[in-house]
């Protein structure tokens, strides 16, 4: 595969069909001519920010091996333009491909502040931690330009109601002065995701994200200043990152973590066709190695469905990751871990002040 094929500082190489529409979109050779004669771009990369409108912000999660109930995004798509993302598949909700419009049509939830605080001073709603991210990182670079992330988290600190981060980027430290006011109270949790100690991994599976000393960094920024953090070493790749566990989880030690999580990548919906046609122009060499060991730990497919082992998988190979994860908690973690919220707090303050009487 020539290089120059690759596309630069994107994951998706291609954009695959919807699968709800009835017809697909293709760029012919002739079109392409045209286009170079013309001296025009026929492939608009630049990322595009649309606003949407939606009516309510905080989603119940029914999976039962998600580890959260509650979950808000901000955004839908995610330009870091991780490859292995789950949250593709959702993208054809709105009508786009799980492809490069995942990672080039960023879905804009301004009104996402507005909609919390409605819901959480509901009378009948009852404190309980509400994860930013479960779908779409809320510090991606949209955040830079609209601070919705920001504004939410306001939100949680003016009604003392506990809120759970996952990201992989560094920008969550420009928000460090309200995550040390909820730390006071105990309520806020970190989730950092780091998925190899390697920058030229991390610059093909994750091109824009930040880099891994600046995600170390900010581990060790975050609980220096007593805000709690997790690891998430997800997914766990066979082959590409997987013999990165045990060094991985050291370095999460020394940086303060508290504790470590992972996933085996399941490459479910679309984003097994995405996945391939990613490896076969980025690692041709061990294209066909890494998918025949992913398979081998979802007997035989590229995903697996079920609860509870979807994200675990099965198998010999499975079963080392999973035994490596063990051994690092033990060597590195070992009577440690990350601290419940407190959702006591939350209910007289649902009025914006605490209650007197």
């Amino acid at each position: 595969m020539n290089p120059k094929s690759v596309l630069k500082g994107r994951g998706a190489q291609l954009n695959v069909p919807n699968r709800f529409f009835e017809f697909s979109h293709e760029i012919r050779d002739d079109f392409l001519e045209f286009c170079n004669k013309e001296g025009e771009n026929p492939d608009k990369k630049k990322t595009q920010y649309l606003e949407v409108f939606p009516k309510t912000i905080v989603n119940k999660i029914k999976s039962p091996d998600v580890g959260m109930m509650y979950s808000m995004n901000a955004y839908q798509g995610c330009e870091h333009g991780c490859i292995y993302c789950y949250a593709r598949n959702t993208h054809e909700y709105w009508g786009y491909s799980p492809g490069l419009d995942f990672e080039r049509r960023i879905l804009v939830k301004k009104d996402a502040p507005k909609l919390l605080e409605d819901f959480i001073k509901k009378k009948s709603w009852k404190a309980y931690p509400i994860v930013m991210s479960g779908n779409t990182d809320c510090y991606q670079p949209a955040e830079q330009i609209y601070k919705i992330t920001k504004q939410c988290l306001e939100v949680f600190l003016k009604y003392k109601h506990p809120v759970g981060i996952i990201t992989k980027n560094a920008l969550i430290l420009r928000d460090l002065d309200i995550l040390k006011e909820l730390a006071k109270y105990n309520l806020i949790i970190v989730s950092l995701s780091i998925t190899s100690l390697s920058e030229k991994t991390r610059r093909i599976l994750e091109p824009r994200t930040a880099t891994i000393k600046r995600r170390l960094d900010t581990v060790k920024t975050l609980t220096d200043n007593n805000v709690p953090v997790n690891v998430m070493m997800a997914p766990i790749i066979p082959s590409i990152n997987s013999h990165e566990i045990l060094p991985l989880a050291k370095a999460a030690s020394e940086n303060g973590a508290s504790s470590i999580g992972h996933t085996i990548v399941r490459l479910n919906g679309a984003i097994g066709e995405i996945f391939t046609d990613w490896i076969e122009k980025t690692m041709p060499d061990r294209a066909n190695k890494v998918l025949h060991q992913i398979e081998n730990c979802h007997g035989g497919n590229l995903n697996d469905s079920r609860y509870g082992a979807r994200m675990r998988g099965e198998g010999k190979i499975a079963e080392q990751i999973t035994n490596l994860v063990r051994l690092a908690r033990q060597r590195y973690f070992k009577d440690i871990g990350m601290p419940k919220l407190n959702c006591d707090l939350h209910e007289p303050y649902k009025n914006g002040q605490l209650k007197l009487f």
